[in-house]
Protein backbone atom coordinates (compact mmCIF):
# COMPACT_ATOMS: atom_id res chain seq x y z
CA UNK A 1 0.00 0.00 0.00
CA UNK A 2 1.04 3.37 -1.02
CA UNK A 3 2.30 5.46 2.23
CA UNK A 4 0.82 8.42 3.53
CA UNK A 5 1.87 11.36 1.69
CA UNK A 6 4.09 14.03 2.64
CA UNK A 7 2.19 17.36 1.64
CA UNK A 8 2.73 21.17 1.37
CA UNK A 9 -0.46 23.41 1.84
CA UNK A 10 -0.96 25.89 0.06
CA UNK A 11 -1.83 27.63 3.13
CA UNK A 12 0.65 28.82 4.94
CA UNK A 13 1.23 27.50 8.45
CA UNK A 14 2.41 29.03 10.94
CA UNK A 15 5.86 27.76 12.47
CA UNK A 16 5.87 25.53 15.49
CA UNK A 17 2.80 24.61 16.68
CA UNK A 18 4.61 23.40 20.11
CA UNK A 19 3.95 26.86 21.14
CA UNK A 20 -0.02 26.60 20.85
CA UNK A 21 -1.58 26.83 24.20
CA UNK A 22 -4.64 24.66 24.82
CA UNK A 23 -6.47 27.97 25.28
CA UNK A 24 -5.10 28.88 21.53
CA UNK A 25 -5.91 25.91 19.90
CA UNK A 26 -9.48 26.17 21.60
CA UNK A 27 -10.03 29.71 19.86
CA UNK A 28 -8.54 28.20 16.26
CA UNK A 29 -11.28 25.85 16.26
CA UNK A 30 -14.13 28.01 17.15
CA UNK A 31 -12.52 30.77 14.56
CA UNK A 32 -13.66 31.71 11.49
CA UNK A 33 -11.44 30.29 8.85
CA UNK A 34 -9.11 32.54 7.05
CA UNK A 35 -10.28 31.06 3.89
CA UNK A 36 -13.03 33.01 3.79
CA UNK A 37 -12.98 37.30 3.80
CA UNK A 38 -16.30 38.06 5.58
CA UNK A 39 -18.93 36.49 8.04
CA UNK A 40 -21.61 36.70 4.90
CA UNK A 41 -18.98 34.64 2.42
CA UNK A 42 -18.97 31.94 4.88
CA UNK A 43 -22.32 31.41 4.96
CA UNK A 44 -22.77 31.85 1.45
CA UNK A 45 -20.58 29.00 1.43
CA UNK A 46 -22.04 26.78 3.92
CA UNK A 47 -25.96 27.35 1.60
CA UNK A 48 -24.06 26.03 -0.62
CA UNK A 49 -22.98 22.83 0.81
CA UNK A 50 -26.03 22.56 2.82
CA UNK A 51 -27.94 22.93 -0.36
CA UNK A 52 -25.71 20.74 -2.85
CA UNK A 53 -26.58 17.75 -0.14
CA UNK A 54 -30.72 19.11 -0.10
CA UNK A 55 -31.22 18.60 -3.58
CA UNK A 56 -29.26 14.97 -3.76
CA UNK A 57 -31.54 13.49 -1.09
CA UNK A 58 -34.43 15.84 -2.91
CA UNK A 59 -34.02 13.43 -6.22
CA UNK A 60 -33.31 10.64 -4.10
CA UNK A 61 -36.84 10.31 -2.09
CA UNK A 62 -39.42 12.05 -4.37
CA UNK A 63 -38.76 10.12 -6.79
CA UNK A 64 -40.89 7.12 -5.32
CA UNK A 65 -43.73 9.08 -4.58
CA UNK A 66 -43.93 10.59 -7.93
CA UNK A 67 -43.52 6.81 -9.82
CA UNK A 68 -47.13 5.99 -9.85
CA UNK A 69 -48.07 9.40 -12.01
CA UNK A 70 -44.49 8.48 -14.15
CA UNK A 71 -45.59 5.13 -14.69
CA UNK A 72 -49.32 6.50 -16.25
CA UNK A 73 -48.34 9.66 -18.16
CA UNK A 74 -44.64 7.67 -19.80
CA UNK A 75 -46.23 4.21 -19.85
CA UNK A 76 -44.06 2.86 -18.12
CA UNK A 77 -44.37 -1.29 -18.40
CA UNK A 78 -44.29 -2.77 -14.70
CA UNK A 79 -41.18 -4.63 -14.88
CA UNK A 80 -39.24 -1.42 -15.65
CA UNK A 81 -40.73 0.88 -13.04
CA UNK A 82 -37.48 0.29 -10.79
CA UNK A 83 -35.22 1.38 -13.37
CA UNK A 84 -35.91 5.09 -13.14
CA UNK A 85 -35.98 5.29 -9.44
CA UNK A 86 -32.67 3.40 -9.03
CA UNK A 87 -30.46 4.35 -11.69
CA UNK A 88 -29.77 7.33 -10.29
CA UNK A 89 -28.16 6.06 -7.00
CA UNK A 90 -26.31 3.38 -9.16
CA UNK A 91 -24.55 5.79 -11.10
CA UNK A 92 -23.96 8.08 -8.42
CA UNK A 93 -22.50 5.13 -5.95
CA UNK A 94 -20.44 3.63 -8.41
CA UNK A 95 -18.15 6.80 -9.91
CA UNK A 96 -18.13 8.14 -6.23
CA UNK A 97 -14.71 6.99 -5.28
CA UNK A 98 -13.37 8.01 -9.29
CA UNK A 99 -14.74 11.50 -8.55
CA UNK A 100 -12.81 11.79 -5.22
CA UNK A 101 -9.80 11.52 -6.98
CA UNK A 102 -10.60 13.62 -9.17
CA UNK A 103 -11.00 16.51 -6.14
CA UNK A 104 -7.73 15.35 -4.97
CA UNK A 105 -6.28 16.12 -7.69
CA UNK A 106 -7.84 19.49 -9.06
CA UNK A 107 -9.30 21.03 -6.30
CA UNK A 108 -12.74 20.95 -4.46
CA UNK A 109 -14.03 24.01 -6.11
CA UNK A 110 -13.75 22.84 -9.95
CA UNK A 111 -14.96 19.40 -9.20
CA UNK A 112 -18.04 20.86 -7.10
CA UNK A 113 -18.64 23.43 -9.36
CA UNK A 114 -18.54 21.18 -12.52
CA UNK A 115 -20.99 18.45 -10.89
CA UNK A 116 -23.73 20.86 -9.92
CA UNK A 117 -23.66 22.79 -13.22
CA UNK A 118 -24.11 19.40 -14.27
CA UNK A 119 -27.01 18.01 -12.58
CA UNK A 120 -28.67 21.48 -13.41
CA UNK A 121 -28.91 20.49 -16.76
CA UNK A 122 -29.80 16.91 -16.87
CA UNK A 123 -32.39 17.77 -14.25
CA UNK A 124 -33.81 20.44 -16.39
CA UNK A 125 -33.89 17.81 -19.19
CA UNK A 126 -35.45 15.64 -17.46
CA UNK A 127 -38.71 17.47 -16.50
CA UNK A 128 -38.92 17.44 -20.69
CA UNK A 129 -38.67 13.33 -20.93
CA UNK A 130 -41.02 11.99 -23.75
CA UNK A 131 -40.94 8.38 -22.89
CA UNK A 132 -39.96 6.12 -19.89
CA UNK A 133 -36.67 5.34 -21.99
CA UNK A 134 -35.29 8.77 -22.45
CA UNK A 135 -36.61 9.46 -18.84
CA UNK A 136 -34.11 6.54 -17.54
CA UNK A 137 -31.66 7.77 -19.80
CA UNK A 138 -31.84 11.48 -17.85
CA UNK A 139 -31.92 10.13 -14.48
CA UNK A 140 -28.68 7.84 -14.97
CA UNK A 141 -26.96 11.31 -16.02
CA UNK A 142 -28.11 12.78 -12.96
CA UNK A 143 -26.39 10.62 -10.97
CA UNK A 144 -22.88 11.66 -12.28
CA UNK A 145 -23.69 15.20 -10.63
CA UNK A 146 -23.70 13.82 -7.37
CA UNK A 147 -21.28 12.02 -7.85
CA UNK A 148 -18.53 15.05 -7.89
CA UNK A 149 -20.30 17.18 -5.41
CA UNK A 150 -20.75 15.08 -2.45
CA UNK A 151 -16.97 13.74 -1.84
CA UNK A 152 -15.28 17.24 -3.23
CA UNK A 153 -17.98 18.69 -0.59
CA UNK A 154 -17.13 16.90 2.39
CA UNK A 155 -13.61 17.78 0.91
CA UNK A 156 -14.19 21.26 1.29
CA UNK A 157 -15.68 21.20 4.72
CA UNK A 158 -12.76 19.32 5.55
CA UNK A 159 -9.74 21.32 4.42
CA UNK A 160 -11.40 24.64 5.16
CA UNK A 161 -12.92 23.94 8.89
CA UNK A 162 -10.08 22.39 11.09
CA UNK A 163 -10.93 20.06 14.56
CA UNK A 164 -12.99 21.95 17.06
CA UNK A 165 -17.11 23.45 17.84
CA UNK A 166 -17.40 25.55 14.89
CA UNK A 167 -16.21 22.57 12.06
CA UNK A 168 -18.41 20.17 14.57
CA UNK A 169 -21.59 22.61 14.19
CA UNK A 170 -21.28 23.46 10.32
CA UNK A 171 -20.58 19.27 9.74
CA UNK A 172 -23.96 19.09 12.01
CA UNK A 173 -26.28 20.97 9.56
CA UNK A 174 -24.42 19.76 6.52
CA UNK A 175 -25.91 15.90 7.87
CA UNK A 176 -29.20 17.29 8.61
CA UNK A 177 -30.36 19.02 5.05
CA UNK A 178 -30.61 15.24 4.26
CA UNK A 179 -33.62 14.64 5.93
CA UNK A 180 -34.34 18.41 5.17
CA UNK A 181 -33.90 17.27 1.56
CA UNK A 182 -35.70 14.05 1.98
CA UNK A 183 -38.97 16.06 3.55
CA UNK A 184 -39.04 18.08 0.23
CA UNK A 185 -38.37 15.58 -2.22
CA UNK A 186 -42.02 13.84 -0.77
CA UNK A 187 -43.21 17.27 -0.62
CA UNK A 188 -42.95 18.72 -3.95
CA UNK A 189 -43.32 15.00 -5.71
CA UNK A 190 -46.76 14.59 -4.28
CA UNK A 191 -47.79 18.34 -5.17
CA UNK A 192 -46.60 17.87 -8.50
CA UNK A 193 -48.88 14.72 -8.96
CA UNK A 194 -51.78 15.72 -7.20
CA UNK A 195 -52.22 19.40 -8.07
CA UNK A 196 -49.83 19.52 -11.15
CA UNK A 197 -47.91 17.46 -13.53
CA UNK A 198 -45.09 15.66 -13.16
CA UNK A 199 -42.99 17.34 -14.76
CA UNK A 200 -43.07 20.17 -12.52
CA UNK A 201 -41.04 17.86 -9.92
CA UNK A 202 -38.15 18.16 -11.84
CA UNK A 203 -38.48 22.10 -12.15
CA UNK A 204 -38.72 22.70 -8.82
CA UNK A 205 -35.38 20.81 -8.25
CA UNK A 206 -34.07 22.47 -11.15
CA UNK A 207 -34.64 25.95 -9.73
CA UNK A 208 -33.06 25.27 -6.47
CA UNK A 209 -29.97 23.54 -7.90
CA UNK A 210 -29.72 26.75 -9.82
CA UNK A 211 -29.44 29.13 -6.66
CA UNK A 212 -27.31 26.55 -4.84
CA UNK A 213 -24.80 26.63 -8.22
CA UNK A 214 -24.72 30.33 -8.33
CA UNK A 215 -24.00 30.97 -4.65
CA UNK A 216 -21.65 27.96 -4.73
CA UNK A 217 -19.54 29.92 -7.88
CA UNK A 218 -19.59 33.31 -5.57
CA UNK A 219 -18.87 31.58 -2.14
CA UNK A 220 -16.40 28.58 -2.26
CA UNK A 221 -13.12 29.52 -2.16
CA UNK A 222 -11.06 28.83 -4.82
CA UNK A 223 -7.20 28.50 -3.18
CA UNK A 224 -8.51 25.10 -0.93
CA UNK A 225 -6.23 23.07 -3.85
CA UNK A 226 -3.24 21.19 -2.23
CA UNK A 227 0.46 21.25 -3.18
CA UNK A 228 1.96 17.98 -3.33
CA UNK A 229 5.60 16.23 -3.61
CA UNK A 230 4.20 13.46 -5.38
CA UNK A 231 1.36 14.65 -7.73
CA UNK A 232 -1.31 12.46 -7.41
CA UNK A 233 -2.69 10.67 -10.50
CA UNK A 234 -5.76 8.79 -11.89
CA UNK A 235 -5.83 5.16 -10.67
CA UNK A 236 -7.35 4.05 -14.03
CA UNK A 237 -6.91 0.15 -12.98
CA UNK A 238 -8.84 1.27 -9.69
CA UNK A 239 -11.77 3.06 -11.60
CA UNK A 240 -11.79 0.35 -14.53
CA UNK A 241 -12.33 -2.42 -11.89
CA UNK A 242 -14.46 -0.73 -9.15
CA UNK A 243 -16.94 0.71 -11.38
CA UNK A 244 -18.08 -2.15 -13.39
CA UNK A 245 -17.94 -4.31 -10.37
CA UNK A 246 -20.13 -1.95 -8.32
CA UNK A 247 -22.71 -1.69 -11.22
CA UNK A 248 -22.96 -5.55 -11.67
CA UNK A 249 -23.47 -6.16 -8.22
CA UNK A 250 -25.85 -3.62 -7.48
CA UNK A 251 -27.81 -4.37 -10.55
CA UNK A 252 -28.06 -8.35 -9.89
CA UNK A 253 -29.00 -7.58 -6.06
CA UNK A 254 -31.89 -4.85 -7.65
CA UNK A 255 -33.32 -6.63 -10.53
CA UNK A 256 -32.80 -10.33 -8.75
CA UNK A 257 -36.31 -10.26 -7.48
CA UNK A 258 -38.08 -8.41 -10.61
CA UNK A 259 -36.55 -10.33 -13.26
CA UNK A 260 -38.63 -12.78 -15.09
CA UNK A 261 -37.64 -15.89 -12.93
CA UNK A 262 -36.07 -14.23 -10.00
CA UNK A 263 -32.23 -15.22 -8.87
CA UNK A 264 -33.09 -18.57 -11.91
CA UNK A 265 -32.98 -15.88 -14.45
CA UNK A 266 -29.88 -16.27 -16.13
CA UNK A 267 -28.24 -13.09 -16.29
CA UNK A 268 -28.84 -12.40 -12.85
CA UNK A 269 -26.29 -15.01 -11.28
CA UNK A 270 -23.81 -14.15 -14.40
CA UNK A 271 -23.86 -10.63 -13.48
CA UNK A 272 -23.61 -10.99 -9.85
CA UNK A 273 -20.53 -12.83 -10.23
CA UNK A 274 -18.75 -10.73 -12.50
CA UNK A 275 -19.44 -7.76 -10.17
CA UNK A 276 -17.47 -10.05 -7.43
CA UNK A 277 -15.10 -10.45 -9.99
CA UNK A 278 -13.88 -7.11 -10.89
CA UNK A 279 -14.34 -6.15 -6.68
CA UNK A 280 -11.58 -9.02 -6.14
CA UNK A 281 -9.83 -7.44 -9.13
CA UNK A 282 -9.86 -4.35 -7.49
CA UNK A 283 -8.83 -5.54 -4.15
CA UNK A 284 -5.53 -6.88 -5.71
CA UNK A 285 -4.50 -4.20 -8.00
CA UNK A 286 -5.29 -1.63 -4.63
CA UNK A 287 -3.20 -3.76 -2.76
CA UNK A 288 -0.34 -4.99 -4.28
CA UNK A 289 0.02 -3.38 -7.80
CA UNK A 290 -0.72 0.31 -8.16
CA UNK A 291 1.36 2.76 -6.80
CA UNK A 292 -1.25 5.77 -5.87
CA UNK A 293 -4.92 3.38 -5.06
CA UNK A 294 -8.18 4.89 -4.85
CA UNK A 295 -8.67 3.32 -0.87
CA UNK A 296 -5.18 3.13 -0.06
CA UNK A 297 -4.52 0.43 2.78
CA UNK A 298 -3.11 2.66 5.46
CA UNK A 299 -6.53 4.94 5.66
CA UNK A 300 -7.23 1.67 8.12
CA UNK A 301 -4.60 1.83 10.50
CA UNK A 302 -6.75 4.13 12.06
CA UNK A 303 -7.92 2.47 15.25
CA UNK A 304 -11.35 1.65 14.67
CA UNK A 305 -11.96 2.66 11.31
CA UNK A 306 -12.23 -1.15 10.00
CA UNK A 307 -15.05 -1.70 12.63
CA UNK A 308 -16.66 1.80 11.67
CA UNK A 309 -16.70 1.07 8.25
CA UNK A 310 -18.82 -2.10 8.75
CA UNK A 311 -20.88 -1.04 11.30
CA UNK A 312 -21.85 2.35 9.14
CA UNK A 313 -22.81 -0.36 5.67
CA UNK A 314 -25.41 -1.80 8.15
CA UNK A 315 -26.36 1.19 9.62
CA UNK A 316 -27.16 3.23 6.53
CA UNK A 317 -28.41 0.20 4.71
CA UNK A 318 -31.02 -0.01 7.57
CA UNK A 319 -31.90 3.89 6.76
CA UNK A 320 -32.50 3.19 3.23
CA UNK A 321 -34.78 0.37 3.61
CA UNK A 322 -36.95 2.64 6.73
CA UNK A 323 -36.95 5.11 3.77
CA UNK A 324 -37.93 3.60 1.30
CA UNK A 325 -40.69 0.95 3.12
CA UNK A 326 -41.61 3.36 5.66
CA UNK A 327 -43.42 5.57 2.73
CA UNK A 328 -44.82 2.87 1.04
CA UNK A 329 -46.00 1.66 4.06
CA UNK A 330 -47.72 4.56 4.72
CA UNK A 331 -48.48 5.66 1.68
CA UNK A 332 -50.30 1.83 0.51
CA UNK A 333 -51.18 -0.24 3.29
CA UNK A 334 -52.12 2.84 5.97
CA UNK A 335 -53.69 4.66 2.64
CA UNK A 336 -52.43 8.10 3.02
CA UNK A 337 -52.50 10.34 -0.18
CA UNK A 338 -49.04 11.96 -0.90
CA UNK A 339 -49.33 15.57 0.91
CA UNK A 340 -50.38 13.34 3.73
CA UNK A 341 -47.19 11.26 3.62
CA UNK A 342 -44.79 13.78 3.59
CA UNK A 343 -46.61 15.42 6.32
CA UNK A 344 -46.31 12.19 8.53
CA UNK A 345 -42.16 12.20 7.14
CA UNK A 346 -42.40 15.79 8.70
CA UNK A 347 -40.65 15.08 12.46
CA UNK A 348 -37.37 13.83 10.56
CA UNK A 349 -36.71 17.38 8.43
CA UNK A 350 -37.72 19.68 12.34
CA UNK A 351 -36.27 16.83 14.21
CA UNK A 352 -32.75 16.57 12.26
CA UNK A 353 -32.72 20.52 12.09
CA UNK A 354 -32.83 20.91 15.54
CA UNK A 355 -30.50 17.70 16.58
CA UNK A 356 -27.93 19.97 14.24
CA UNK A 357 -28.14 22.65 15.97
CA UNK A 358 -27.88 21.03 19.65
CA UNK A 359 -25.26 18.52 17.75
CA UNK A 360 -23.14 21.37 16.94
CA UNK A 361 -22.65 22.40 20.82
CA UNK A 362 -22.31 18.90 22.51
CA UNK A 363 -19.86 17.04 19.69
CA UNK A 364 -16.77 18.76 21.58
CA UNK A 365 -18.24 17.75 25.24
CA UNK A 366 -19.83 14.00 24.74
CA UNK A 367 -17.47 11.10 23.35
CA UNK A 368 -18.32 10.12 19.99
CA UNK A 369 -18.64 6.65 20.90
CA UNK A 370 -21.09 7.40 23.45
CA UNK A 371 -22.82 9.38 20.78
CA UNK A 372 -22.87 6.37 18.25
CA UNK A 373 -24.29 4.00 20.62
CA UNK A 374 -27.35 6.36 21.21
CA UNK A 375 -27.92 6.47 17.42
CA UNK A 376 -27.57 2.73 17.04
CA UNK A 377 -30.20 2.26 19.31
CA UNK A 378 -32.81 4.77 17.81
CA UNK A 379 -32.15 2.80 14.04
CA UNK A 380 -33.08 -0.55 16.12
CA UNK A 381 -36.17 1.73 17.95
CA UNK A 382 -37.10 3.24 14.61
CA UNK A 383 -37.52 0.11 12.75
CA UNK A 384 -39.02 -1.88 15.30
CA UNK A 385 -41.69 0.76 15.75
CA UNK A 386 -42.71 -0.29 12.26
CA UNK A 387 -41.53 -3.92 12.56
CA UNK A 388 -44.65 -4.33 15.12
CA UNK A 389 -47.08 -1.68 14.00
CA UNK A 390 -50.80 -2.52 14.52
CA UNK A 391 -53.12 -2.78 11.41
CA UNK A 392 -54.81 0.85 12.66
CA UNK A 393 -51.70 2.54 14.20
CA UNK A 394 -51.82 6.01 16.41
CA UNK A 395 -49.67 8.18 14.50
CA UNK A 396 -48.24 9.11 18.01
CA UNK A 397 -47.89 6.32 19.29
CA UNK A 398 -45.95 4.40 16.33
CA UNK A 399 -44.75 6.50 13.50
CA UNK A 400 -44.08 9.83 15.20
CA UNK A 401 -41.66 8.28 17.56
CA UNK A 402 -40.19 6.27 14.67
CA UNK A 403 -39.85 9.57 12.37
CA UNK A 404 -38.21 11.10 15.47
CA UNK A 405 -35.83 7.84 16.36
CA UNK A 406 -34.64 7.71 12.44
CA UNK A 407 -33.69 11.21 12.30
CA UNK A 408 -31.73 10.59 15.41
CA UNK A 409 -29.93 7.62 14.02
CA UNK A 410 -28.74 9.39 10.80
CA UNK A 411 -27.69 12.43 12.06
CA UNK A 412 -25.95 11.65 14.85
CA UNK A 413 -24.57 8.56 13.03
CA UNK A 414 -23.15 10.64 9.46
CA UNK A 415 -21.44 13.70 11.92
CA UNK A 416 -20.09 12.20 14.09
CA UNK A 417 -18.57 9.71 11.62
CA UNK A 418 -17.39 12.28 9.19
CA UNK A 419 -15.75 14.20 11.76
CA UNK A 420 -13.84 11.44 12.84
CA UNK A 421 -12.93 10.27 9.10
CA UNK A 422 -12.21 13.74 7.81
CA UNK A 423 -10.13 14.37 11.26
CA UNK A 424 -7.87 11.30 10.97
CA UNK A 425 -6.91 12.29 7.32
CA UNK A 426 -4.43 15.04 5.89
CA UNK A 427 -5.85 17.99 4.24
CA UNK A 428 -4.24 16.04 0.74
CA UNK A 429 -6.94 13.06 1.24
CA UNK A 430 -10.17 14.88 1.82
CA UNK A 431 -11.28 14.07 -1.59
CA UNK A 432 -10.66 10.34 -0.50
CA UNK A 433 -12.61 11.18 2.52
CA UNK A 434 -15.52 13.01 1.47
CA UNK A 435 -15.68 9.80 -1.50
CA UNK A 436 -15.53 7.05 0.90
CA UNK A 437 -17.89 8.52 3.18
CA UNK A 438 -20.64 8.53 0.76
CA UNK A 439 -19.68 4.88 -0.89
CA UNK A 440 -20.61 3.62 2.34
CA UNK A 441 -23.76 5.13 2.35
CA UNK A 442 -25.12 4.80 -1.15
CA UNK A 443 -23.36 1.61 -1.19
CA UNK A 444 -25.28 0.53 1.77
CA UNK A 445 -28.46 1.66 1.03
CA UNK A 446 -28.26 -0.05 -2.61
CA UNK A 447 -27.02 -3.49 -1.55
CA UNK A 448 -29.64 -4.10 1.56
CA UNK A 449 -32.42 -2.32 0.12
CA UNK A 450 -31.63 -4.97 -2.91
CA UNK A 451 -32.05 -7.81 -0.50
CA UNK A 452 -34.92 -6.45 1.71
CA UNK A 453 -36.84 -6.09 -1.54
CA UNK A 454 -35.65 -9.76 -2.80
CA UNK A 455 -37.19 -10.84 0.69
CA UNK A 456 -40.33 -8.69 0.17
CA UNK A 457 -41.20 -10.38 -3.09
CA UNK A 458 -40.10 -13.74 -1.67
CA UNK A 459 -43.27 -13.56 1.04
CA UNK A 460 -45.77 -11.10 -1.31
CA UNK A 461 -48.20 -14.21 -0.58
CA UNK A 462 -48.79 -13.02 2.84
CA UNK A 463 -50.02 -9.84 1.64
CA UNK A 464 -48.31 -6.43 1.36
CA UNK A 465 -48.95 -5.62 4.98
CA UNK A 466 -46.98 -8.60 6.09
CA UNK A 467 -44.41 -8.65 3.35
CA UNK A 468 -43.28 -5.18 4.18
CA UNK A 469 -43.01 -6.40 7.44
CA UNK A 470 -40.49 -8.69 6.68
CA UNK A 471 -38.37 -5.59 5.46
CA UNK A 472 -38.54 -3.89 8.98
CA UNK A 473 -38.04 -7.16 10.88
CA UNK A 474 -34.55 -7.78 8.37
CA UNK A 475 -33.61 -4.05 9.30
CA UNK A 476 -33.89 -4.52 12.90
CA UNK A 477 -31.61 -7.67 12.61
CA UNK A 478 -29.22 -5.51 10.73
CA UNK A 479 -29.38 -2.79 13.28
CA UNK A 480 -28.53 -4.72 16.03
CA UNK A 481 -25.26 -6.22 14.29
CA UNK A 482 -24.27 -2.43 13.66
CA UNK A 483 -25.38 -1.55 17.41
CA UNK A 484 -23.14 -4.57 18.16
CA UNK A 485 -20.04 -3.73 16.36
CA UNK A 486 -19.89 -0.46 17.47
CA UNK A 487 -20.14 -1.57 21.22
CA UNK A 488 -17.14 -3.73 20.52
CA UNK A 489 -14.88 -2.12 18.04
CA UNK A 490 -15.27 1.43 18.26
CA UNK A 491 -13.80 3.51 20.27
CA UNK A 492 -14.10 7.81 19.45
CA UNK A 493 -13.64 10.57 21.34
CA UNK A 494 -14.81 13.67 21.71
CA UNK A 495 -14.96 16.13 19.15
CA UNK A 496 -12.78 18.98 20.57
CA UNK A 497 -10.58 21.19 19.23
CA UNK A 498 -6.93 20.21 18.42
CA UNK A 499 -4.33 20.62 16.65
CA UNK A 500 -4.67 19.39 12.02
CA UNK A 501 -3.03 16.10 10.98
CA UNK A 502 -0.22 18.71 9.37
CA UNK A 503 0.68 20.59 12.19
CA UNK A 504 0.75 17.54 14.47
CA UNK A 505 3.48 15.97 12.16
CA UNK A 506 5.13 19.31 11.74
CA UNK A 507 5.34 19.44 15.94
CA UNK A 508 6.70 16.17 16.12
CA UNK A 509 9.45 17.19 13.24
CA UNK A 510 10.66 19.95 15.09
CA UNK A 511 10.06 17.83 18.26
CA UNK A 512 12.87 15.31 16.44
CA UNK A 513 15.33 18.16 14.96
CA UNK A 514 15.29 19.61 18.39
CA UNK A 515 16.25 16.56 20.67
CA UNK A 516 18.83 15.78 17.71
CA UNK A 517 20.51 19.25 17.62
CA UNK A 518 20.64 18.70 22.02
CA UNK A 519 21.97 15.09 21.65
CA UNK A 520 24.63 16.89 18.95
CA UNK A 521 25.58 19.15 21.53
CA UNK A 522 25.56 17.05 24.59
CA UNK A 523 28.48 14.90 22.34
CA UNK A 524 30.82 17.58 21.30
Amino acid sequence: MAPLEEVETARSTPPPRGAYTPSEIERLGRERPDAFSSIWVELGFCFSLLGSMFVAEYFVSGFNVLLPALSEALHIPSQAETWPASVFSLVTGAFLLPAGRLADIFGGYIVFSVGLAWFVVWSLIAGFSQNYIMLIFCRALQGFGPAAFLPSGIMLLGSIYRPGPRKNLVFSLYGAFAPVGFFAGIFFAGLAAQVMTWAWYFYFGTIMLAIVAAASFLCIPRNTMEFHKIPPKMDWWGTCTIVPGLILLVFAITDGSHAPNGWATPYIPVTFVLGWLFVGAFIYLEGWVVDQPLIPGDMFNVKGMKALTVALFFQYGVFGIFLFYASFYIEEVLGASPLLTSAWFAPMCIGGLILATIGGFVLHILPGTILLLISGTSYVIAVLLFAILPEDPNYWAYIFPAMICATLGIDVTYNVSNIFITTSMPRARQGLAGAFINSILFLGISFFLGFADLAVTQTADRGQRQSYKVAFQMSVALAGAGLLIMFVGVKIGKAKSELTIEEREELERELTRRTTEEVAETTR
